[in-house]
């Protein structure tokens, strides 16, 4: 793990959860950043997305800190954006900031007063905390129904040095980003002009956390940020740019795999592919629509090959093609060719079905060549159990 140069960070329990668990959590540039964020695109949004947004506005763009707070989703509550400013006007004043230099995060139950004090009395406890090497730290603090922490990391050497990537993520239901209930923070320490970080932001989104789904639902919270402080002192050459967009690409696309496969009750980690279809964008709809289908996840939980429920499930997709121009394989098996069933051994798929990864690849014969990879996981009944007694 080589982390960026450049941040701290902190977490600590403020008591907002019930169990005694960190719930607090700051990260801070040392150099002012340039930041590039993407909000949800649920209608309803919580008062920390509606702060941040305004406040990357305000700022151009240029971020200090990030507040995150979980086991409360500060949203749809008569006092959530006075408790959002209030406690971002406190950090930044103890951080010494510009009030909208600091962003906010929030993560959990919905529809809960969120008591103001709880976070301003712990700043103080939770700034003496910041610390480097305290990454893991924030990316536990952040998690609520997450079985594991999620983070990744890159290095990349280029011409004038090395620069550093380092992300974190939670999210395990209400995942459909589109863009769950998902925050993602990723940070580098190359010095990267703010238009061409919007650029690598809304490009990486779209291939990774564009293309999760775990439930189908989109949260109220949905927040990532991308920051640049240039702390290496390294600047990329223009011929190296798109490199360092790849990287940062990878890395987001490890951490939405890794939600995926800490879905809520999940068992299965599972990945589709669809090829020939008109375009990428459509390609796209069909993976989303076979990775949102209910019938299609329970298949893949209950190790059963029913590759009926995958081409029904594209079908509804409102993508124009031809069924009997279509092929469905699983575990590398084929079971649709040319939209009817293929010979496979039904005992034999599903021994694979049961193994933890699952892969379902859609192909269109034609001349299209549109194509797209999506990662979803299993139902269980542990998803109801979870679910069923969230606030409770």
């Amino acid at each position: 793990m080589s982390l960026p140069l450049g941040y701290a960070y902190a977490a600590t329990y403020a008591g907002i959860r019930q169990a005694e668990k960190d719930d607090l959590a700051l990260i801070v540039s040392g150099l002012p950043a340039n930041a590039a964020a993407v909000f949800t695109q649920n209608r309803v949004q919580a008062a920390p997305v509606k702060l941040s947004r305004r406040n990357l506005r305000s700022s151009r763009g240029s971020v200090g800190a990030i507040l995150i707070n979980a086991g409360n989703a500060n949203c749809a509550t008569r006092t959530g954006d006075a408790v959002t400013l209030g406690t971002t006007k406190a950090a930044a004043k103890l951080l010494k900031l510009p009030a909208a230099h600091v962003l906010a995060a929030s993560t959990g139950v919905i529809g809960v007063e969120l008591d103001a004090k709880k976070i301003t009395t712990a700043l103080p406890r939770l700034i003496s905390n910041l610390r480097p090497d305290q990454f893991q730290a924030v990316a536990c603090a952040m998690m609520t129904t997450d079985l594991v922490s999620k983070t990744a990391f890159a290095e990349v050497k280029l011409r004038r040095g090395t620069i550093r990537i380092a992300g974190m993520t939670k999210g395990s239901g209400m995942i459909q980003p589109l863009m769950a209930t998902t925050l993602g923070f990723v940070m580098t320490d190359a010095m990267i002009p703010l238009a061409p970080l919007r650029t690598m932001l809304r490009r990486s989104v779209e291939r990774s956390y564009n293309r999760i789904s775990v439930d189908g639902d989109t949260s109220t919270n949905d927040t990532l940020v991308l920051m640049a402080n240039g702390a290496s002192g390294v600047r990329p050459d223009p011929k190296e740019m798109a490199g360092v967009e790849e990287e940062i690409a990878g890395v987001m696309e490890s951490l939405a795999r890794a939600i995926a496969r800490d879905g809520e009750g999940a068992r299965k980690f599972v990945a589709i592919e669809v090829t020939g279809a008109p375009t990428d964008t459509a390609a796209v709809r069909l993976a989303r629509a076979i990775a949102n289908s209910p019938l299609v996840k329970t298949a893949i939980a209950g190790s059963d090959p029913n590759w009926g429920r995958v081409l029904s499930a594209a079908g509804n997709a409102g993508v124009p093609f031809d069924p009997l121009q279509t092929d469905i394989s699983m575990q590398g098996v084929t079971v649709c060719r040319g939209g009817l069933a293929a010979p496979f051994r039904e005992e034999e798929l599903k021994s694979r079905l049961d193994q933890p990864e699952c892969a379902i690849r859609l192909s269109i014969r034609g001349r299209g060549k549109g194509t797209a990879r999506f990662w979803t996981c299993d139902f269980t009944e542990e998803y109801i159990r979870i679910n069923g007694s969230y606030r409770t």
